[in-house]
């Protein structure tokens, strides 16, 4: 089952459009790569560079889209958590909230706890696909060494597919020897996809000298880049949405051109992450309506004229607390980014306040919307046996479909929630009146409560630490 139509925004003449005015500027106005590196890679393979400007033709573009995958394969440790991405709707955790947030502290600045505990409840999770990344961001261990804790705690929680952090050559480097070593195969990283990273241009028209660095070293391990502008329109991009949807789709060619000419074949995602800007207060608009349709707009040049795999942020809100704004804002952009058609999603599990702050209880509550989306996204069964004529014709005027025998083959399939409260008024008086904040409150600490305290073996936990250890003193 799965939904006849996915929403669109722009016509196929459209996307022709907005793929002709991208390679345009390209071509015409170029894009800087801030990384002497990276200016190398392009003078060698005969781009034309000034200074740090790069121009890049359209035989370029088109060569390294006929060498992107259009699909790849992920693996973590346990080969059950393997995941296809390029299809389906994946799940990954929050990319920069800084604070934590919950009903009996409060916000606060989040610790090295807190972030593995992000890594346990993902793990947990049967939604959750890939786990990583900078869910909240640890305050309480050294800056320099932060990539280092980060990882371990990954890998120490969780055995499924890793996104790891944007960082200089070395740390980078650090991360993808720390997965290697999990998975106790020399040069396994080679053969197989293990760790992609999210790395945002520097809008309008750029690109970061840390974050080539990260690019370059995942390219040359043969692992996944996750390209995604992350462009306000109206402050650094055109306040038109379709003129940000040109500049988003502008740098991520940029991106995967880099990408292809240092190991042609390295997966690359085609991520969207814009949104308008709040032009009163000159920021970040998280819960704007317009967000999705900008990268809707993307979503469809990367699905439909790229055919590449695709991700987005939905889920935000600019909801400080867990009130009808956090639902209203999140179900919005989740359910638009479904019906997209992308085939990742991140910024879902638990963001409040424009992506500053994760919450636990939302996190929990978070799984369930997307519980819910991904129901509506598989549409209704049109088989020939579920127009039910016979069973109608059978149970006729006056019998009961209660207790008829495709009621008790079918209804355990029918959705029902995993958070909230759906009993009559006086049963959930009976059970104490709870409201779903509270119940997610529990429900987070019952998971927290029954994690493994590790998912490695002793030897290999053995050689992280010392290899950590020994990180640290270079």
């Amino acid at each position: 089952m799965v939904l006849k139509t996915k929403l669109e925004v722009l016509t196929r003449e459209d996307l022709t459009k907005v793929h002709e005015a991208s390679l345009k500027i390209l071509r015409e106005t170029g894009v800087r790569f801030l990384n002497e590196e990276a200016l190398d890679v392009f003078r060698k393979h005969g781009a034309r560079v000034d200074n740090k400007t790069v121009y890049i033709t359209s035989s370029m573009v088109n060569q390294a889209l006929s060498t992107a995958p259009k699909t790849f394969r992920m693996v973590g440790r346990n080969e059950h958590h393997a995941i296809t991405v390029g299809e389906g709707f994946l799940i990954q955790p929050n990319v920069g909230p800084v604070f934590i947030q919950d009903i009996d502290r409060g916000r606060r600045e989040a610790t090295l706890e807190d972030y593995a505990n992000i890594q346990k409840l993902c793990q947990a999770s049967d939604i959750v696909d890939l786990v990583g990344t900078i869910p909240v961001d640890p305050s309480n261990v050294p800056i320099m060494d932060k990539h280092l804790y980060m990882m371990y705690e990954i890998l120490r929680n969780s055995d499924k597919p890793i996104i790891g952090f944007c960082a200089s050559s070395k740390q980078a480097r650090e991360q993808l020897d720390l997965v290697e070593i999990s998975f106790g195969r020399e040069a396994f990283l080679q053969n197989h996809h293990c760790a992609a990273v999210l790395v945002n241009s520097l809008s309008p028209l750029s690109y970061a000298p840390e974050t080539l660095e990260t690019m370059i070293e995942y390219a040359k391990r043969n692992q996944v880049i996750l390209l995604a502008p992350c462009i306000m329109a109206g402050v650094s991009g055109p306040v038109s949405l379709l003129g940000t949807a040109v500049l988003q789709n502008t740098e991520i060619l940029a991106g995967l051109v880099l990408m292809q000419l240092i190991n042609p074949g390295t997966p690359v995602v085609y991520a969207t992450a814009s949104s308008t800007a709040y032009m009163k207060a000159a920021s970040y608009a998280a819960g704007a309506p317009e967000a999705m349709l900008i990268n809707t707009a993307n979503i469809q040049m990367g699905l439909d004229f790229y055919h590449l795999p695709t991700r987005t942020m939905c889920g935000i809100t600019h909801s400080k607390t867990l009130d009808a704004q956090a639902g209203y804002e999140t179900m919005q952009s989740i359910l638009l980014g479904s019906l997209s058609g992308a085939h990742m999603a991140v910024q879902c599990l638990g963001v409040l306040d424009a992506i500053m702050t994760t919450s636990y209880e939302k996190f929990v509550i978070d799984i369930e919307l997307i519980k819910r989306v991904r129901r509506i996204s598989q549409g209704i069964d049109t088989s020939d046996e579920a127009y039910s004529v016979d069973i109608i014709q059978e149970v006729g005027h006056e019998g009961s479909y209660l207790t008829h025998p495709s009621t008790f083959k079918e209804f355990r399939k029918i959705w029902t929630p995993t958070i909230s409260d759906w009993d009559s008024y006086t049963d959930w008086q009976k059970a104490g009146m709870e409201d779903v904040v509270t119940k997610a409150n529990r429900k987070y600490k019952e998971i927290l409560k029954n994690a493994p305290g590790t998912l490695l073996d002793s030897q290999i936990e053995e050689q992280l630490q010392a290899y950590i250890q020994k990180a640290k003193r270079v």
